[in-house]
């Protein structure tokens, strides 16, 4: 197939929707289908565009042997706005600023490809950003082919139920409006979770036009490791011994990541734990802020691909906080690497949201059945039943074995790459052949 990826992040992105994206059209390309990838210079979770693009304005890269998208996906950034402080207006406009000036590339990408041939057989586009919905189906229907949703993010319902921008009157109304007429256009709309599909159904999106295509992991990439082999965070951050509580991702709005220093500071008196915070995002300078002077603290910036494996495999526990107000508009990429790791997560999340389905081993569908816990789930927000579940959790290293071994487990049986990836082909092929066969 001949495949147009329209998105705001994507590699060398290392966390949330660029990663996802990175990996998955550098799968396709390596299949032999012809992707080309319309984005923007790398500026996440830093909120900076990367220093290797700053004011290059249009940059074409990749292609492959032939320049055509096939083995290496040929990539076309488009310049952006990125806020140093990232406010709701902000937000608004940095995200619009990408919408505009990567339009004119992917209408051109439709009609008349650069290096000549023909068109995509499917147009696909994610939401984060909403403002290129109507980008992608106005390509899609001067290109005469499907067009693909991907919802990572609920962006317009968590712009407003996060109080980035006024829950209520005409803008609110008007934005949702827009939101259901944009998407029940599209050929298809996935999203990575069954509450957020049931989301999708309930905004009016007909049932077979929806997809379950949930995020993924490497198992193979991360995995957990021998058992009493060395790791070198825990031995050159002096770790030895202590059982680690890990938050590694982007530091951002919706998790709900004040409640950690909280917990750190409860947990001061115990010597035998220490936490680990890892990341960047626009929550970093407060976070900093927050555990000075806690000893049982240390803060790490971003780390790079090849040291995922370590820094998972450093933690004896996880920490996934989620705001309550947050629940099934998004779901936490970075769980899939703390499951695939084989170490236990401890989540702040609503009973009967995906993220506590999945950590307490309920099932919310016929796809998932019921299976073992991975970790222990505690009411967002809760700070004193977050501090009891952390020590007990650190003080049962036989239980912390238990919910490691079925996290593994739930990874490779159900958030494989290969398994996802191969799926997500075969439905974009039947979306292809049934846009086909109806135009005839």
């Amino acid at each position: 197939m001949r495949i147009l990826i329209f998105g705001l992040n994507y590699a060398p992105e290392l966390t949330g929707i660029g990663k996802y994206t990175g990996e998955m059209a550098t799968w396709l390309a390596a299949r032999g289908h012809a992707v080309r990838v319309v984005t923007a210079p790398p500026y996440y979770p830093a909120w900076r565009v990367s220093d290797e693009y700053q004011g290059r304005g249009y940059v074409t890269e990749g292609g492959g042997p032939a320049g055509d998208g096939v083995g290496e996906p040929l990539v076309f950034r488009c310049p952006l706005y990125v806020p140093a402080k990232a406010t709701g207006l902000k937000r608004v406009l940095h995200l619009f600023s990408f919408a505009a000036s990567a339009a004119p590339v992917v209408l051109r990408e439709a009609i008349l490809p650069r290096g000549g041939g023909a068109g995509p057989d499917v147009i696909w586009t994610v939401e984060p950003t909403f403002f290129g919905a109507p980008v992608a189906l106005a390509a899609a229907s001067l290109a005469q082919a499907p067009a693909w949703l991907h919802v990572q993010d609920f962006e317009v319902d968590a712009a407003f139920d996060l109080g980035l921008l006024p829950p209520n009157g005409s803008i609110h109304a008007g934005a949702v409006g827009m939101e259901g007429v944009f998407t029940r256009a599209f050929a298809r709309v996935s999203s990575i979770s069954i509450r957020m599909v049931e989301r999708l159904l309930r905004k009016g999106v007909p049932a077979p036009h929806t997809v379950l295509f949930p995020n993924w992991v490497d198992v193979d990439q991360v995995q957990p490791s021998p058992e009493g082999s060395p790791n070198r965070f825990r031995s050159e951050l002096g770790l030895g011994g202590k059982v680690v509580l890990l938050y590694s991702g982007n530091m951002g709005s919706k998790q709900g990541l004040e409640l950690l220093p909280a917990v750190a500071r409860a947990l001061a008196d115990d010597p035998s734990v220490h936490f680990l915070f890892c990341g960047d995002g626009a929550f970093r300078p407060t976070m900093e802020s927050l555990v000075e002077g806690l000893d049982n603290v240390t803060l790490l910036p971003l780390q790079p691909l090849e040291a995922l494996n370590d820094l998972l495999n450093c933690a004896d526990i996880h920490l996934l906080p989620q705001r309550a107000d947050a629940a099934d508009l998004v779901m936490p990429s970075k769980l899939t690497g703390m499951l695939s790791s084989g170490r236990p997560a401890i989540v702040t999340a609503q009973i009967g949201t995906q993220v506590a389905a999945v950590v307490s081993g309920v099932s919310l569908g016929a796809d998932v059945q019921t299976h073992d816990p991975c970790g222990v789930v505690v009411p967002a927000g809760d700070l004193a039943a977050l501090v009891v579940a952390v020590r007990d959790l650190a003080a049962d290293p036989a239980r912390r074995a238990r919910l490691g071994a079925a996290a593994r487990r739930f990874a490779v049986e159900h958030m494989g790459k290969e398994k996802v990836l191969e799926q997500f082909e075969r439905d974009l092929k039947a979306a292809v052949t049934e846009y086909r066969e109806g135009a005839r």
